[in-house]
């Protein structure tokens, strides 16, 4: 089974590009995706390079002329390189580093067109055992072109029509009119192959697309579209695997909205659903495009960011901190004012999974929240306190 980590380059050549655009639109990570299965697996590809290498070196051995000999040594020397760049490939895609995509695409091309320069040169030789061999293998793997590479049509059909195609002429050279049939059976052949392709390529894209809703469904909250739970805990999984190029922790912030209630009490819960998604949305206008916010219920959120020193971490809670806390505009003339109170927990210092890390943050968030009270407390004392002694003053 292909390793599911690796990731390969899209094309770069305006042509190859072409021929793997899929039947239908499809982001970026589905092309991507696409991309991956024309690599196919081991066995099939080693399988394919086999059967052509042995049918062309069968039949040179029976013909013995400089055609079928150069057929053979260009699949040997064809099928190496083939070989060479495959590894070159499967290792880059596992570094997610660039990957040869355009060279490998045009290798599949030379590929199909070596099968089908042997069927015409072994239709015109008018030998029909040589001919009735190369026919099959390059029957048999235009059929496995066909339904192998269906996620990327244009190339299947391309593939299909350079290995089936030289029957043509080879049937008209090889002076056998029962031959000719191949006139009407051909072009029926790629009609039908590529129709297939187009159509299983319609259908893969569309399943791809919808598992993509169902994931995305999965990992995120559909009010603020920003991830939940799920989506945070595979984020700090990745995020612990996965070492900060600049240094620093990977640091946990969990965030809770003061007075929400109350306007979520007072002006109805649409404008509260209104207040979560602009509170979201300065969340993700805070963050580098690196970092990870999360709704994990209610008004709580967390931010889950990379290689950021004790001092950094402090400078985000506090910038976060600010743009929350800035008024709001809820519509309808109704203009809103809340706080929140932060929680800074850090991996792998404080937990190396979600639940542990927020269990840490969420007692930071608590121990915040009620230094916060305090100081609240002190201030109305002090506000009182001022208020007992200005009449006496002014007196």
């Amino acid at each position: 089974m292909r390793d599911d980590s690796r990731v390969y380059s899209m094309p770069r050549w305006a042509a190859m590009r072409w021929l793997v655009r899929p039947s239908l639109g499809a982001p970026v990570d589905v092309q991507q995706k696409l991309i991956a299965s024309l690599y196919g697996t081991l066995p099939v590809f080693f399988g394919g390079i086999i059967n052509t290498i042995v049918v062309a070196g069968a039949i040179a051995i029976r013909e013995q002329t400089p055609p079928f000999v150069a057929w053979f040594v260009f699949e040997i020397m064809l099928g190496a390189i083939r070989l060479f760049v495959l590894g070159v490939s499967r290792r880059a895609a596992l570094a997610h580093r660039p990957t040869p995509t355009d060279l490998y695409l045009l290798l599949q091309l030379l590929w199909s067109s070596g099968v089908g320069y042997g069927a015409f040169i072994s239709l015109a030789s008018g030998d029909w055992v040589s001919a009735t061999l190369a026919c099959l293998s390059g029957s048999g793997m235009a059929g496995g072109v066909g339904f192998r590479n269906f996620g990327a049509p244009r190339l299947a059909g391309a593939m299909i029509l350079t290995s089936l195609g030289p029957f043509l002429p080879g049937a008209a050279l090889s002076g056998e009119p029962i031959l000719y049939l191949v006139f009407l059976q051909i072009p029926f052949y790629l009609a039908a192959m590529i129709a297939a392709s187009y159509s299983l390529n319609k259908m893969l894209v569309a399943t791809m697309q919808a598992e993509r809703e169902n994931d995305h469904r999965a990992n995120h909250d559909a009010l603020t579209g920003l991830s939940n739970r799920a989506g945070l805990a595979a984020a700090v999984d990745v995020g612990r695997k996965s070492s900060a190029p600049d240094g620093g922790d990977l640091a946990a912030l969990f965030l809770d909205l003061d007075n929400f209630k109350s306007v979520n009490d007072t002006y109805g819960h649409a404008a509260g659903d209104r207040l979560l998604k602009l509170v979201a949305d300065r969340l993700r206008q805070s963050l580098r495009a690196t970092d990870v916010a999360a709704r994990i219920g209610g008004d709580e959120f967390v931010v889950l960011a990379r290689g950021l020193t004790s001092d950094l971490t402090t400078e985000l809670s506090q910038r976060l901190t600010n743009s929350i806390s800035a008024p709001y505009d809820l519509g309808d003339g109704v203009r809103a004012t809340i706080g929140v109170s932060v929680g800074v927990a850090l991996v792998p210092e404080h937990g190396a999974d979600a639940e542990a890390l927020l269990a840490v943050a969420d007692e930071a968030l608590y121990e915040a929240k009620a230094r916060r009270q305090v100081k609240l407390l002190h201030s109305r004392v002090k506000e009182d306190q001022l208020r007992r002694v200005a009449p006496s003053s002014v007196a």
